[in-house]
C-alpha cells in the first residue's frame, strides 16, 4: 500500500485500480486524491485491516430499491455507524427497502458487490439513483471511496467530493441517518 502526492502526475503514467473514466474525470474536475492500493476489501471488516494508515473519514456505501424496483437508492454514512433502514423507510415513503441484486448494482452502478461507492454514479449515465448522506459527513475534513473496484482507495477532500456529486448529477441529500 502506497500514498501518492501527485494524484495527477501518477493518472498519466501508471495503471490504478478502477475505471480510467473516473480518474479522468477527476483531472477534469482538478481534484486532487491519495491513491492506495490493497488486496480486496469487499466488507468493511476487511477494509479496515487496509485503512489503518489513511486519514480520512472511511464510509459504508448500501445500495438499495424499493418494493416495487423502479426507485434506487445509494445510502453513505461513516463505516462505525448502524443504518436503521425501518427509520429510513417511514421516512421515504416508498415501502420496503431491499439490498440491490448484483444485476441491478452492474446496471445502475457497473459494479459488482463489495465496490459500491459514490464514484460508481460516473457509470449512472441517467442519473437515476437518488443518494442520501448522513449529514455528519460534512465535519469531515477527507473522505475515503473505493474507485469502483475494491482493490484501492482513493482519499479527496470533502469539499472536492461535493465538487464531483455536484458534476456527476445525481439527486442527493444530506439526513440524519443515526443518533
Amino acid at each position: 500500500m502506497y500514498e501518492v502526492k501527485d494524484s495527477i502526475e501518477l493518472f498519466r503514467n501508471y495503471q490504478m485500480n478502477g475505471q480510467p473514466e473516473l480518474y479522468k474525470a477527476l483531472e477534469d474536475l482538478n481534484i486532487d486524491f491519495e491513491y492506495y492500493e490493497h488486496p480486496p476489501a469487499p466488507t468493511i471488516e476487511e477494509a479496515k485491516k487496509y485503512w489503518k494508515d489513511l486519514v480520512a473519514t472511511h464510509c459504508k456505501n448500501i445500495f438499495f430499491r424499493n418494493h416495487k424496483g423502479n426507485r434506487h437508492y445509494l445510502v453513505v454514512l461513516e463505516h462505525t455507524q448502524d443504518l436503521d433502514i425501518h427509520d429510513l423507510e417511514k421516512r421515504l415513503k416508498q415501502g420496503k427497502l431491499t439490498f440491490a441484486s448484483p444485476q441491478r448494482m452492474m446496471k445502475y452502478l457497473g459494479i459488482t458487490p463489495g465496490s459500491v461507492s459514490p464514484f460508481a454514479l460516473i457509470n449512472d449515465k441517467e442519473n437515476q439513483v437518488h443518494v442520501f448522506f448522513d449529514e455528519n459527513l460534512k465535519n469531515s475534513e477527507k473522505i475515503s471511496f473505493h474507485p469502483c473496484i475494491n482493490t484501492a482507495s482513493l482519499v479527496v477532500q470533502f469539499s472536492d467530493f461535493e465538487k464531483f456529486m455536484h458534476w456527476v448529477g445525481n439527486t442527493f441529500e444530506f439526513l440524519k441517518l443515526y443518533d
